[in-house]
């Protein structure tokens, strides 16, 4: 694309230093996101006449699509990593491939409440009252740092929630005596937090008396010629920095959703093109997202003026729904979002009338009951056959877009005309080829891929996918969250689908006393006790 005054005035004020950036098309969408050690020197070869006559077709259409962008400054390589990451994750760029999976980076947690506290690793924050260190970008890096924290304090590494003396005959940490072992009272409890707290303080960055040491044993060693040892230390050295370095928390940054650059043009040229008596002012989309047939959610997303109307977002869980059947989950989330409007445009209704004192009225005329009845026969049989129409409802869209094919746009179609409002037009938008299906036309309508409707098309579309998947991915993590009591000893999937099954959710489970729990099919007395401490160590901050 042709170097723009934009672009060039943002170039030459980049900074020689690490950060990550941000490529968007004309719409404001983010295309690709990236990480530079040097951010002047990597943004600036994007725009070099030979990269863009390079043979990589990928590179060529990012550049070529590439409007703008925006940088962020960060201090260090592995903050632009993480940074990355994080971003990637949220926006899903079009032409990035890594990251865009669910796998976080690496953190460490530890529980101060639990009877003899472990640290371990983990890729997931939950609310357990635990404490995390991290993410770590390195995770060979940290690895190694938490080997040699569990020699430096003599820290437990079994895996048992509170080790016993039976434990301790198989124990390797605690015959090497890398652990003090407190599970057979070596030590007590609260010398053993001690030993754990000055662990957590390292983590932190408190270690410039050990890697002075560490230094100082790499020293002796290159010296007497083991430099095997020497390197090794060397290594050990270098991971420790890596990980004990302080990083920058990113929370979230300042981005909003894709903008149009004319959306007056581009609902002219949509009304055009399906043959609209007017450029639709309201438009809502439909998607549906589901993992195997599992978690299946449905997302409607408002656009009004060719700009989205968050507050007319809505999100659904879909009920009513066995197995993986887009058809029908699309048919339930139209059914379910109209008949929704329709009560309450008839209560708005009620309510007008109440207020004017016009609650009872006189009974409609036969003449006119019949024309009524004439009308809503018309509707039923689609727009072609009732030229003059009475008015919809306030509140319904202009025009209803359905994320996919011929299968999921019929399936819209019957459930409208249940609730006689045929008179709504609806299209599917199939992704493969982006064709534009309309109801009763043989053929689906294909326009150029620069054409400004299929463009405000496109943005409907994958504003409500990444609703539908936002959800879903809400809902995927609180399930996660559940997962807390995986990390309980001897409960196995059986066990721990009845106590979700009795209780309805691991709140309500938090809140039981342990007899309610031994009411529990597969629980006793003992382990409701055991449950009941795990659940208590992992309650508070």
């Amino acid at each position: 694309m042709p170097l723009t005054d934009l672009i060039r005035q943002k170039l030459g004020k980049l900074p020689h230093r690490p950060g990550i950036y941000l490529m968007k098309d004309r719409f404001g969408t983010v295309i690709y996101v990236g990480k530079a050690r040097d951010l002047r020197r990597r943004v600036s070869q994007y725009f070099h006449p030979s990269r863009q006559m390079g043979w990589d077709l990928k590179f060529r259409a990012l550049v070529e699509a590439i409007h703008d962008f925006d940088v962020h400054v960060v201090r260090s390589e592995p903050e632009a990593l993480l940074l990355e990451g994080k971003l990637i994750k949220e926006f899903h760029p079009k032409y990035n491939v890594s990251f865009r999976d669910d796998k976080r980076f690496l953190m460490v947690k530890v529980n101060l409440n639990d009877p003899i506290p472990r640290f371990s690793f983990t890729r997931l924050r939950l609310e357990d009252g635990a404490r995390y260190f991290g993410p770590f970008a390195d995770s060979t890096a940290l690895r190694r740092t938490m080997a040699l924290a569990r020699r430096q304090f003599n820290l437990r590494g079994c895996r048992p929630l509170t080790p016993t003396p039976a434990d301790y005959k198989h124990c390797l940490y605690a015959h090497l005596r890398y652990c003090t072992a407190p599970c057979i009272g070596n030590v007590t409890r609260q010398q053993y937090l001690a030993q754990v707290r000055a662990a957590c303080d390292f983590l932190e960055g408190q270690c410039a008396d050990l890697l002075g040491q560490l230094e100082s044993q790499m020293k002796l060693a290159a010296a007497a010629q083991e430099y095997e040892r020497a390197a090794t230390l060397r290594d050990l050295i270098t991971a420790l920095r890596r990980t004990t370095r302080k990083e920058e928390k990113f929370e979230r940054l300042p981005y909003s959703l894709p903008l149009a650059v004319q959306p007056e043009r581009d609902l002219a040229a949509l009304a055009e093109a399906l043959g609209l008596p007017a450029p639709p002012a309201r438009i809502e989309g439909f998607d549906i997202s589901n993992i195997s047939g599992t978690l299946k959610v449905a997302s409607v997303v408002s656009f009004k003026n060719g700009r989205p109307d968050r507050a007319n977002y809505r999100r659904m869980q879909i009920k009513t729904v066995e197995g993986q059947d887009d058809f029908a989950c699309m048919a339930e989330a139209v059914r379910r979002r109209y008949t929704r409007l329709l009560q309450e445009a008839g209560r708005q209704r009620d309510r007008d009338k109440a207020e004017t004192g016009q609650s009872g009225g006189e009974p409609i005329p036969a003449e006119l009951q019949t024309l009524i009845q004439e009308t809503a026969a018309a509707v039923r049989r689609g727009p072609a056959a009732a030229p003059a129409l009475q008015p919809l409802p306030p509140g319904l869209p202009d025009l209803i877009l359905i994320d996919g094919g011929k299968g999921q746009l019929n399936a819209a179609c019957q459930e409208l005309a249940r609730l006689g409002l045929t008179a709504i037009p609806v299209i599917g938008l199939a992704k493969e080829f982006e064709e534009i299906h309309r109801p009763g036309a043989d053929e689906p309508l294909r326009l150029g891929l620069d054409h400004p409707a299929l463009k405000l098309l496109q943005r409907i579309r994958d504003e409500s996918h990444r609703v539908a998947n936002a959800y879903n991915a809400q809902l995927r993590l609180r399930r996660i969250s559940e997962s807390v009591l995986d990390e309980f000893p001897g409960i196995g999937q059986t066990r721990k689908a009845a106590l979700l099954r009795h209780f309805g959710s691991l709140q309500r489970l938090r809140a039981a006393t342990p007899e309610q729990i031994a009411r529990v099919p597969g629980f006793g007395g003992k382990l409701a006790q055991e449950l009941r401490r795990f659940l208590d160590a992992r309650s508070g901050g």
